[in-house]
């Protein structure tokens, strides 16, 4: 969690705070929500090029982030604003079970970004994982579908939301609800992923590949 306060400050507190400033000023609301996903956008950009390559988790933020900054364009009226965002994210979660129809779903690289240092042999060794154990191939399914399907959940909820509630109090629940789906999303992932790890470690030693 202590890992996660810089994340939080700069994807939730600091938008808040530029739309509630920015509209205080006067700004309309629809460029007061457009600025205040400068923070987020950047810290993305940031986070990629400290990595110093392309993997497929920084290409999949940037995608969202221009198919974001695009579509907020379209839509001028904030509430629409609202409702675009919200939608975003059960598309996300469409993506994430789209994804379990291919070769390997969303979470395995997921995975790789953030359970190995980046390396070669720690990529191989990720991917050995997959090509060597079924449990491990069957838990990256697992925690795919239940992801996609709490973020198409989500944005179900949020949509009418966004259509009934006042802009600024579906301003806020837009930044927390979001954060307080994928934080509950991320301690099950921890514990399940405890999980895996020990069945994997289990198969790994019945068919003596002594992996860990």
């Amino acid at each position: 969690m202590a890992g996660m306060i810089p994340g939080l400050l700069v994807d939730v507190a600091l938008p808040l705070a530029t739309y509630y400033v920015l509209a205080a000023w006067g700004l309309p609301a629809f460029w007061a929500l457009l600025i205040s996903g400068v923070w987020p956008a950047g810290n993305s950009v940031i986070s990629l090029v400290r990595q110093r390559r392309v993997d497929e988790f920084g290409v999949f933020i940037l995608t969202l982030i221009v198919l974001g900054t695009f579509t907020s364009l379209l839509f001028r009226d904030p509430r629409l604003l609202l409702v675009k965002d919200s939608a975003f994210t059960g598309i996300l979660g469409i993506v994430y079970l789209a994804s379990l129809l291919m070769r390997r779903p969303l979470m395995f690289y997921f995975g790789r970004r953030f359970a190995t240092d980046g390396s070669a042999a720690a990529l191989a060794r990720w991917d050995g994982f997959w090509n060597d154990l079924s449990v491990f191939r069957r838990g990256q399914r697992v925690l795919t579908g239940v992801w996609g399907t709490a973020l198409l959940i989500e944005a179900v909820i949020r949509i009418p939301l966004a259509l009934v509630l006042p802009l600024n109090v579906m301003v806020a629940i837009s930044n927390i609800m979001p954060v307080v789906v994928i934080t509950a999303l991320i301690f099950w992932s921890i514990r399940y992923g405890r999980r895996i790890r020990t069945r994997s470690r289990a198969q790994a030693a019945e068919l003596g590949l002594g992996r860990g």
